[in-house]
This record gives C-alpha cells, structure tokens and sequence, in this order.
C-alpha cells in the first residue's frame, strides 16, 4: 500500500514538475510584419517583443509606448512619432528614421546598427549601451542635448559624445 501511494506521488510530481513554466505578467508579442501599418495609432500601448520587420510605419504613433524587446528590422518609419517610448532591447537595425521624433525615448541597450537619423529629434532620448557604428555616433552628437526624464541620463553621454 505504501509502495503505491510513494509511486503516485512520484508520478505526480514527475508529470506536474515538468509542466513548462508561464509567463503571467504580460501576452504573447504581436506580429505585424510586412504590414501597411502607415498613420496609426500605437500611443501609449504595452506591444513589449512586438515584431515590425519589414513594416510600413510611415508616420506612425508610437508615443509612450512599453516597445521593450520589440523587433523593427528592415522598416520604414518616417516622420514616426517615438516620443517617450521605451525601446529598451529592441532591434531597430536598418530602420528608415527619416525625421521621426525619439525625444524623451530610452533606447538603452537597443540594437541601432545601419538605422537612418537624417533629421532625427532625439532630445532628451537615452541611448546607453546601445548598439551604434561610429558613423551614426557621431551624427547623433552633432544634434544631441538634454537629459532623458524617465533615466536621468544625458543625451550626449549615453551616446559618449567628446
């Protein structure tokens, strides 16, 4: 009897200790590759690991929004507003910026390789441990200024500006 009621619980704990583990805080990420996403509206919205590859956000809202994790590969996001957003891990590698406004956003740890600032606001935007080349460094210090509100960290440090 004993014997039997020692493998019940064995088995038990076998088949419930396996069960994989889940994540509660938050659903699994959108995707909305390849998609026309042009003019709207993603104000203020938790899209955390979202997927933008290859998107069309030609003057999207982004403004506010938890974007941590979220990948932008290969997008166009022209005259996007991204003011106070937090890009925080995100991949925005080869990204069209063309006069997007990043003010106020934290960028910390962001992957930024081959993205385009032509006429980027990025006041008060924190890009500490970002993933830049020198090119883009440098064309980022040209215009950098202020103190990110939500990290308390300076624009042209996080880039290390001289």
């Amino acid at each position: 009897m004993w014997r039997q009621f020692t493998g019940f619980i064995l088995i038990l704990v076998l088949f419930f200790g396996a069960m994989p583990a889940q994540a509660t805080d938050y659903p699994p990420p959108l995707s909305f590759s390849n998609a026309e996403l042009k003019s709207r509206d993603f104000s203020g919205q938790t899209l955390r690991a979202a997927e933008f590859s290859n998107a069309n956000m030609e003057l999207a809202n982004f403004s506010n929004a938890d974007l941590r994790g979220a990948v932008f590969s290969a997008s166009v996001m022209t005259g996007a507003s991204l003011h106070g957003a937090d890009l925080s891990n995100a991949m925005v590698d080869q990204v069209n910026l063309t006069k997007a406004d990043l003010s106020d956003a934290v960028l910390t740890e962001a992957l930024l390789l081959r993205a385009i600032f032509d006429d980027v606001s990025i006041v008060n935007a924190d890009f500490t441990d970002a993933i830049l080349d020198r090119a883009q460094i440098k064309e980022l210090c040209a215009k950098a200024s202020g103190v990110n509100p939500k990290t308390g960290v300076e624009t042209r440090y996080s880039l290390g500006c001289r």
